[in-house]
């Protein structure tokens, strides 16, 4: 009789994942108990857990290893993208008590979903094989989908959903059609060994990656929205719960990345060569497409939406810059990004009420003059997004954009200035709604949403901190990657 051989399993590479994922259980629980008031409680839980995890992954800085067979590791790479998404997750949380309030919809399935999507975030992070970061991929991508309906009184929302989950599975073919041909010509999913065959296989074996890479490069377009693969982003973030769409717009952004990376970087590296070309014609075009469809757009969480899509852009072109410079512009960036956007969507739920969001620009006339620290705070959120210094926008770019001029993409680079002039214009005009027109609306006093309030502060003031001190936060994102390379 054949006995089934499990591989052993080290817990420590584990702990952060654990903690999430026993949080997201005890959420799931809580929540059969609690009843009105009670939901912000569900809340607390949530954020006490993401806190612990992001400490644990804190904690374990100098700590390596690897667990289940090799598939998950214990690195600084993982564990960055981890706090990283803990943070995401948490302010999304801290912002989504209040929203959840005014629009009515169910606290406890929210905090249990959107916890069990930070799961599958941190497993596409930390793992070196195709199998498991597909499952953590797929774990993130259907309670995002699951998330992006849960207004299930509103249409738009339904719509958005289901829009997410017929281009999420169609991009998931593409992904799976991918890591089959790896395997094909590798006998194995794990990232070193594809590593090995990209560099030393036979002509056969190299073009059996090749394809697959060119399959694997359709999959994570899709989920960090770049051109031509951006189609659903537009519709889904403005369909989507605006406290959801943040989520979206920072957290999974950020998680596909992490995968991106680390797939492309640790294990399609000797391909270099054949991809960087396919990225670069991709980072253009997909700065290009957002900045310019964002110049026309009239809906804030539209604008956000293309704007997502330009961001995007430049981050593709800290990864064709490559290197230990390169790569570590791009997680510097994701933790710039996730800051300001989060922001930007806490000022647009700030600006709602019941049953009335008050996305369009036209709504934002004279906003920040009657409500001066919701004006302060898109100002500031505006202005980082379009690289002004010394907000942490601009850092996160210079950094990019360094990083490309020193690898030799002057072109790219020049491209990459342009776009960044060319978002002013859409940005500016926000904040010119907001202090130069008259009409709009009346914004509920911040005080009476002390959540939405808190999440405010805190983006305000991860990015002043990124802006004004960002050595220290570029050092830490550089030895991340080193940890990778």
């Amino acid at each position: 009789m054949t006995t089934l051989a499990f591989p052993d399993v080290a817990w420590l590479p584990l702990l952060p994942l654990m903690v999430i994922g026993a949080t997201a259980l005890l959420v799931l629980v809580a929540d059969l108990f609690s009843e009105g008031p009670d939901y912000d409680a569900l809340g607390w839980l949530g954020l006490i857990g993401l806190i612990v995890a992001a400490v644990c992954a804190a904690l374990l800085w100098n700590q390596s290893g690897s667990t289940l067979a090799g598939t998950l590791v214990l690195d600084r790479y993982g564990l960055f993208f981890t706090i990283l998404f803990a943070v995401g997750s948490g302010l999304t949380l801290l912002l989504s008590m209040n929203y959840l309030e005014t629009t009515d919809i169910r606290s406890g399935d929210y905090y249990t979903l959107l916890l069990f999507s930070t799961v599958g975030m941190v497993l596409m992070a930390t793992s070196v094989d195709l199998i498991v970061i597909f499952l953590g991929l797929e774990v993130m991508s259907i309670a995002a989908y699951a998330l992006a309906g849960i207004w299930r009184t509103q249409v738009r929302s339904n719509e958005a959903a289901l829009k997410y989950f017929i281009l999420g599975a169609f991009a998931s073919g593409f992904l799976l059609l991918g890591i089959a041909l790896l395997f094909g010509a590798s006998g194995e999913t794990l990232l070193p060994r594809i590593g090995e065959v990209a560099a030393t296989g036979t002509g056969e074996q190299r073009l059996l990656v090749t394809i697959g890479a060119a399959l694997l490069l359709v999959g994570f377009g899709f989920k960090v929205a770049a051109a031509p693969f951006h189609s659903w982003a537009p519709d889904v973030y403005e369909g989507a719960p605006t406290a959801v769409t943040a989520f979206m717009a920072a957290g999974i952004k950020a998680a596909a990345f992490a995968a991106f990376v680390r797939v492309f970087v640790d294990s399609l590296g000797p391909l270099a060569g054949d991809w960087r070309g396919a990225l670069w014609i991709l980072a253009v075009l997909t700065m290009t497409v957002g900045n310019v469809s964002a110049l026309v757009q009239r809906n804030i969480k539209r604008l956000l939406a293309y704007s997502s899509i330009a961001h995007a852009g430049y981050l593709l072109v800290g990864m064709v810059a490559g290197g230990e410079n390169g790569n570590a512009a791009v997680l510097f960036y994701l933790a710039v990004y996730t800051f300001m956007t989060v922001g930007a969507f806490a000022v647009v739920i700030a600006l709602g009420r019941r049953g009335q969001p008050h996305e369009d620009l036209d709504d934002w006339a004279g906003v920040g003059l009657r409500s001066p620290f919701l004006g302060f705070a898109m100002t500031v959120f505006m202005l980082s997004l379009a690289g002004v210094p010394p907000l942490a926008g601009f850092m996160g770019k210079f950094y990019l954009f360094s990083a490309a001029l020193e690898a030799g993409y002057v072109w790219l680079t020049v491209i990459a200035v342009v776009n960044s002039l060319v978002s002013v214009y859409y940005y500016v005009g926000v904040l010119v709604k907001m202090y130069m027109a008259e009409g709009g609306v009346e914004a509920e006093a911040t005080s009476a949403r002390p959540y939405l309030f808190a999440a405010l502060v805190a983006t305000l003031a991860g990015t002043f901190l990124l802006g004004l001190f960002p050595t220290p936060w570029f050092e830490i994102a550089r030895r991340s990657v080193e940890s990778l390379i």
